[in-house]
């Protein structure tokens, strides 16, 4: 075991849409700013929140999660990522003590207790005056083996309702005012069906990101919460290291533009790890693939929002029918899924796709799916086995498409013990050697699909 110092934070709210996620984002930009090696972590399962996490701080974000990392591994990952940071901000998820668990066990609190953080929680203060201090006392007695060591007051409505709230806070509490963020134009990210949009897509990405740190570094103390993140005590970890990258011997190409950027830093460097080079390519401009490929990862994203310019690259939609036809492994998650199927149908209006997967996907208003899977292979499932055979798989979903009108008797990789899959608790539909799938795993834990999916590219390349 070995003791290491690790500088962090905890950022949180009462509930969800407090507006964490622009404070955080405007924090790591900010102190990225002020010349600070930040390392952003988001808590949970998430993409869209550490594309701007990680486009903040020049670094990619990185999930702890409970559902698919076990809480040695949670901390590991979190040290070893954080080696060479001057402080790292972890983004919780929902509520501080919200999660699915009655005690509290996947709660971005229990995090903030796992990782010895203090927790800086954002409170939304449309409409509020003396009642944030019930709120933060409450928090406070809720669990006081946590440490709220500071508050940021957002979406305040000018300068005499900062007031206010200040002498409120001082008087009944003894948890300092960090800062106090005014409502308005410039702490808005823009939004769309499924939340916020992809910083991987929108294009003043850049611009954004640079007006979130101007407003926080102008309306939040700075040097508070770096001195917050040092106060924080050294961490007992296991000082292991990751295996060292062979040379590849293998190429994956990898969707990477504005239709598919859901991808997990984690699972990329398992790809590296098993011996394959991540190869990208843009399903929206490139009219081919890049050459001597010998598979496919199509990850998740927005391909709806892009299903005119993806039906309109038919030479590239023609070439992965082609390849996926002659056995070419092709692994596809959610988007993928989508981009794989006869059609994207959504708002009346149906655009073409590749053709390999024999359904449509419809788009729907509600969610289709949405949250924590758990998944368990079934005898068709293509990939080499786990030593200790086909255990539960954890992952999650959300999609608001469905896959409708399916042709013919099709296999699927997974049984669906929670979660919705493609249909009647079935996910993982099978076609020749793609398997494409409504979840979206994590090559951590109980499930490394990277490895698994590199050894069934490498059986199927081997003459």
């Amino acid at each position: 075991m070995s003791t290491r110092p690790a500088p962090r934070l905890l950022i949180s709210a009462a509930h969800k849409s407090s507006g964490k996620t622009t404070i955080s984002v405007g924090l790591c930009a900010a102190l990225t700013e002020r010349g600070h090696v930040v390392q952003p972590f988001k808590k949970g399962p998430d993409y869209i929140d550490p594309l701007w996490l990680g486009a903040a701080c020049h670094r990619d974000c990185r999930n702890l999660d409970f559902h698919t990392m076990p809480p040695r591994l949670i901390r590991e990952t979190f040290e070893r990522v954080s080696r060479g940071a001057d402080l790292s901000l972890i983004e919780g998820n929902k509520g501080l003590f919200d999660g699915v668990d009655l005690e509290g066990a996947n709660s971005s609190a229990m995090l903030a207790n796992w990782l010895e953080a203090p927790v800086v929680l954002v409170v939304d203060c449309a409409g509020m005056t003396r009642g944030v201090a019930p709120l933060l006392l409450g928090y406070q007695a809720f669990d006081q083996s946590l440490r709220i060591a500071g508050v940021i007051l957002n979406k305040v409505s000018g300068p005499r309702h900062e007031k206010k709230l200040r002498e409120v806070v001082a008087h009944y509490t003894r948890i300092p005012v960090l800062g106090a963020v005014h409502r308005g134009p410039d702490m808005e990210i823009m939004e769309r069906h499924l939340g916020l949009v992809p910083a991987n897509e929108a294009e003043a990405a850049g611009e954004a990101i640079a007006r979130l740190a101007r407003t926080v570094a102008a309306q939040v103390d700075l040097d508070a919460i770096a001195a917050l993140a040092r106060q924080a005590s050294p961490i007992e970890v296991t000082d292991t290291a990751l295996p060292a990258v062979p040379a590849a011997s293998l190429r994956i190409g990898i969707a990477r533009d504005p239709a598919f950027g859901f991808y997990y830093p984690d699972d990329i460097e398992a790809l590296r790890r098993a011996g394959a080079e991540p190869v990208p390519f843009d399903t929206l401009r490139d009219s081919h693939l890049p050459p001597d490929l010998d598979g496919l990862f199509i990850g998740g994203g927005f391909p709806e929002t892009h299903m005119a310019e993806l039906e309109a690259n038919a030479s590239l939609r023609a070439e992965i029918r082609a390849r996926g036809q002659a056995g070419m492994p092709i692994y596809a998650e959610c988007g993928g899924l989508m981009y794989l199927s006869r059609a994207i149908v959504w708002k009346g209006e149906r655009r073409e796709m590749v053709g390999i997967v024999p359904g449509d996907a419809v788009m729907y208003r509600a969610p289709q799916g949405r949250g924590y899977v758990r998944l368990r292979e079934t005898a068709d499932f293509p990939w080499p086995r786990l030593e200790d055979g086909p255990g539960v798989m954890p992952a999650h979903e959300f999609h608001h498409s469905r896959l409708e009108n399916i042709e013919g008797e099709p296999r699927f990789a997974y049984r669906v013990i929670r979660g919705a899959g493609i249909a009647e608790k079935q996910d993982g539909i099978i076609v020749g050697n793609t398997l494409a799938t409504y979840a979206h795993m994590r090559s951590v834990g109980a499930n490394p699909w990277a490895p698994r999916f590199v050894a069934f590219v490498r059986e199927v390349k081997r003459p």
